[in-house]
């Protein structure tokens, strides 16, 4: 499992915002989106210092310039870093709100255009979340 604390030293917004611009046709919509919605979270008041920790790794990870497999990979250079956003979103998921969502998806839909907001892999990231929430409830 990833230790968020290890890759939270090579986030930074500006470094964030210039990898999704530089990556959002190869990187895909999921991983996009999941990057969205953990960058709102960390910046909403409502979420935990502790899940922004794992937030900050995550993101870390992403902008990291050399990660497990290279981002220049067509696709299969965004698994690792899919994989690693998935694990922070299943962890910080009753911090994602609908305020941070709708942030996510008003961004997503500037970067990638209306048709993907509503495609499989969103709606597919939006079900993870309310299983995610269900579990913290049980």
């Amino acid at each position: 499992m990833m230790d968020p604390t290890k890759y939270e030293k090579y986030f930074s917004t500006d470094g964030f915002w210039s990898k999704l611009k530089k990556g959002t046709k190869k990187a895909g919509s999921k991983v996009i989106y999941t990057g969205l919605l953990l960058f709102y979270a960390v910046e909403s008041p409502r979420t935990p210092l502790k899940a922004k920790v794992q937030i900050y790794g995550a993101l870390g990870y992403l902008i990291l310039p050399l990660d497990i497999i290279p981002d220049l990979l067509p696709i299969v250079g965004y698994v690792d870093d899919l994989s690693a956003l998935g694990l922070a979103l299943a962890a910080v998921a009753k911090s994602i709100d609908a305020d941070v969502k709708l942030k996510a998806k008003n961004k997503l839909r500037d970067l990638l255009g209306d048709d993907v907001v509503n495609s499989k892999d969103i709606i597919d990231i939006d079900g993870q979340l309310v299983e995610e929430k269900e579990k913290e409830t049980e």
